[in-house]
């Protein structure tokens, strides 16, 4: 059994260019830092793509979705078979994401990682199942290390072919009933943060419902005492989520924009940013969520995200809004006049 996973080396960021980048947006047709965190943003882009005239045509959400066996012990407000029902609304283009990658321009894959049903084919979706659901994180580890391997590698390929076939910013989304439930587990250990403070409503939960979640995620955080990434992965993850981590390493390999949407999204990559430090660099988070563990998260990282919205839907959602404003920032360096040219 493979007991851990060696996580790829990633491209150098060039210190160099991000000041050629500075200079040149100080020197655009508008007093200097006018546009605020959209220069920075410019800025960011250029540094992953490693390219002076950054760009962002055609961009893709990829939607992992995965069952949880934890969900069993009513962490969720809802029953496992709406993570199915929710795939069927993405196919038929008819779930939230689809109505704002519509707007926005964005490609939607949705990826059956470890979904307790079976789909009809789809150029839309993507088979990479593990499993139907994980187990029961609260009574054993959700994943053997050789499936979670299995995850990582599969996500990594799967963001990769995503670049190949054109996409020049690849967005992760998540679909999975229970799953911030890991997300907590994973934020917990890997933050490190308190649990309790780690733990939120979900998609809803009553009073008395986020009481019995509390009391399964502590229950689960007692079987283990790790700290260690690819383990805590392992211990409380799902596939989705193991498969996300896995998708923003691959992202990031070929120097794509890692754009990051909520609590459960950016908890895979906290998971793959302790397996490897660079990764930071090329992300960027979409947005902050309603969900109480993702404030959390993002000042543990040192992220600012680009929009407060109040979303707590998952889906991809917010990385999908986030998308246009990072096609606006890459074009203030490629296509806005310099002072020169106005000036004469």
């Amino acid at each position: 059994m493979t007991a851990h996973w060696a996580a790829p080396d990633l491209p150098e960021q060039d210190p160099a260019l991000g000041l050629a980048l500075r200079q040149a947006i100080d020197g655009k047709a508008k007093p200097p830092g006018s546009l605020g965190r959209l220069e920075d943003l410019a800025i960011r882009i250029g540094l992953i793509q490693g390219r002076p005239d950054p760009r962002i045509g055609p961009a893709t959400v990829l939607v992992f979705a995965g069952d949880h066996g934890m969900n069993a012990e009513g962490v969720s407000a809802y029953p496992s078979a709406v993570t199915a029902a929710m795939i069927g609304m993405f196919l038929a283009g008819r779930a939230t994401v689809s109505a704002f990658a519509a707007a926005s321009d964005v490609q939607v894959r949705v990826i059956d990682a470890g979904v307790a049903a079976d789909f009809p084919g789809s150029d839309a979706l993507i088979d990479a199942k593990l499993g139907r659901g994980t187990r029961n994180a609260a009574r054993e580890p959700a994943m053997t290390s050789e499936e979670c391997a299995r995850a990582l590698d599969r996500g990594f390929a799967i963001a990769q072919q995503t670049a190949h076939d054109g996409a020049d910013a690849i967005a992760l989304g998540d679909m999975g009933i229970g799953n911030t439930a890991s997300a907590s587990l994973l934020l917990h250990r890997l933050g490190p943060a308190p649990l309790d403070a780690c733990i939120g409503p979900g998609a809803g939960h009553t009073a008395d419902g986020l009481a019995r979640k509390a009391e399964v995620l502590h229950r689960a955080a007692a079987r283990t005492a790790t700290t260690e990434p690819f383990e805590a992965l392992r211990q409380f993850g799902g596939y989705e989520i193991a498969m996300l981590a896995g998708a923003a390493l691959g992202a990031a390999s070929l120097r794509r924009p890692v754009v990051v949407d909520g609590f459960i999204a950016s908890a895979a990559v906290l998971a793959a940013i302790r397996l490897q430090p660079k990764l930071a660099d090329f992300c960027i988070f979409a947005h902050r969520s309603a969900e109480r563990g993702h404030r959390l998260l993002l000042e543990l990282l040192g992220a600012e995200p680009l929009l407060d919205l109040g979303l707590r839907l998952g889906e991809g959602t917010g990385a999908v809004l986030a998308i246009p404003l990072l096609r606006a920032a890459a074009r203030l360096v490629t296509d806005v006049a310099d002072l020169a040219e106005v000036l004469g």
